[in-house]
C-alpha cells in the first residue's frame, strides 16, 4: 500500500508545502506521473509516483504543510482496499525515515552535499598545577578563561579560588516583543526560517573579519561598452558588470585557493573547482543558485549560466542541485546604489565577496 511522503529535498529543508495536487481523489495514476508540486525553503519542485494506482486520500491539502517523512496521500494499487482507521490517522502518522520507493522528485538530489563543518574545540592542554586542576573540578571553574598568576602564565590554586569567587553576571533578558492594535503580524515563509537560523548559525559559529578596497572601474566600463557594441553587431546579448565581476573572482580564487574553502574542525578544506553562489533576491528572501565549474568557464558562459539560474530562483524552479554545494559566495548591491556593505558568510563556505 504505497503511501505518499513529503520528501527531503535540500540539507536545510524541515518541512515543505504542498503547493498544488496535481491528481485528485480518484483518479489513476501511472509511475512517473506528476502527481503534486511541493515548496521547499529554495523552490517549487514537482513530485512523481513510482507506482500505479489510484489516488485514495489526500492528508495535506494545498497550502498546507509537511514535515520531512510526513504522509501526503494515500495510492492503492489495483485490488487494494484503504486500512479501516486511515483517512486523518494517515496525516498523523509519520514515516521515520522518507520512503524513496514510493514518490520522487524529478530532478535528483545534488551529487556532492555541502561539507557538514564540525564546530571548532578548545584545546584541553591548559598549564595548571595538579591542585588547581582538582579544585578547579570542584569547582566547576573552566581553565580555559582563567588567568595564571604562576611562573610563565602557570594557573595555581589561588588562580581558580579567584576565580571561583568572582561572580558571574548574568546575560540581560531580552524584553518580550507584543504586538499593538496597529501592527501587523507577518508569519515567517518556510525561506524566512532558513535564512533566519542559517544566518544567526554563521555569525556565532563562524568568525568574521572584513576587508574592503576602492576599484577604480574606468577602463572596466570602456571595455564593457566595446564588447557589449561587438556582441549588439553579431546579435548576442550584452554582458553586464556584474558578469566582469564574477569572472574576475573566479579568476583570482584561482589564484588564492584559501578562500575557496572551508573549515572542517582540523582541517582546511581547499576544493579543486570553484562552485560559484550568486545571491539573488527573490520575493521572500535570498537564494545562491550555483555556477558550478566556474574556472572552465568563458565571460560568455558565466553571463549566460548567471542569466538562467538568477531567472529561474525568481520562478522558484531551480533543482536542488543548483543551490546546493556553493564554494565561494559573491552579493553585488551596486545596482542599488549601494556602495559598500558587510555580508554575512553563507556556511559552510570561508569567504564571500560584497560588491557595491
Amino acid at each position: 500500500m504505497p503511501y505518499v511522503e513529503m520528501p527531503k529535498l535540500s540539507d536545510t529543508m524541515t518541512e515543505g508545502t504542498v503547493v498544488k495536487w496535481r491528481k485528485a481523489v480518484g483518479d489513476s495514476v501511472t509511475a512517473g506521473d506528476v502527481i503534486a508540486e511541493v515548496e521547499t525553503d529554495k523552490a517549487v519542485m514537482e513530485l512523481e509516483a513510482f507506482d500505479d494506482g489510484t489516488l485514495k486520500e489526500v492528508y495535506v491539502s494545498e497550502g498546507g504543510k509537511a514535515r520531512i517523512g510526513e504522509k501526503l496521500a494515500l495510492l492503492l494499487a489495483p485490488g487494494e482496499s484503504a486500512p479501516e482507521h486511515d483517512g486523518e490517522a494517515g496525516r498523523a502518522a509519520k514515516a521515520s525515515k522518507p520512503d524513496a520507493n514510493r514518490s520522487q522528485v524529478v530532478s535528483p538530489k545534488a551529487k556532492a552535499d555541502p561539507l557538514k563543518v564540525a564546530a571548532p574545540t578548545v584545546s584541553s592542554h591548559v598549564k595548571a598545577s595538579p591542585l588547581a586542576k582538582k579544585i578547579a573540578d570542584a569547582k566547576g571553574v573552566d581553565l580555559s578563561s582563567t588567568q595564571g598568576s604562576g611562573p610563565g602564565g602557570r594557573i595555581i590554586a589561588r588562580d581558580v579560588e579567584s576565580a571561583s569567587a568572582t561572580p558571574v553576571s548574568a546575560p540581560a533578558a531580552i524584553p518580550p516583543v507584543s504586538a499593538g492594535p496597529g501592527d501587523r503580524r507577518i508569519p515567517l515563509s518556510g525561506m524566512r526560517k532558513i535564512i533566519a537560523e542559517r544566518l544567526f548559525a554563521s555569525k556565532t559559529q563562524i568568525p568574521h573579519f572584513y576587508l574592503n578596497i576602492e576599484v577604480d572601474a574606468g577602463e572596466l566600463v570602456r571595455l564593457r561598452a566595446q564588447l557589449n557594441e561587438h556582441l549588439e553587431k553579431s546579435g548576442q546579448g550584452k554582458v553586464t558588470f556584474n558578469d566582469f565581476i564574477l569572472k574576475a573572482v573566479v579568476m583570482a580564487a584561482a589564484k588564492v585557493p584559501r578562500v575557496n574553502a572551508s573549515f572542517a574542525g582540523a582541517a582546511i578544506i581547499e576544493y579543486a573547482d570553484i562552485h560559484l553562489s550568486v545571491a539573488v533576491a527573490v520575493e521572500d528572501g535570498l537564494v545562491t543558485p550555483v555556477i558550478r565549474q566556474a574556472q572552465k568557464k568563458s565571460l560568455r558562459e558565466i553571463s549566460e549560466a548567471v542569466r538562467d539560474l538568477a531567472t529561474r530562483a525568481r520562478t522558484k524552479k531551480l533543482k536542488p542541485e543548483e543551490y546546493q554545494g556553493g564554494t565561494l559566495t559573491v552579493s553585488n548591491l551596486g545596482s542599488h546604489g549601494i556602495e559598500s556593505f558587510s555580508a554575512v558568510i553563507n556556511p559552510p563556505q570561508a569567504a564571500i565577496l560584497a560588491v557595491g
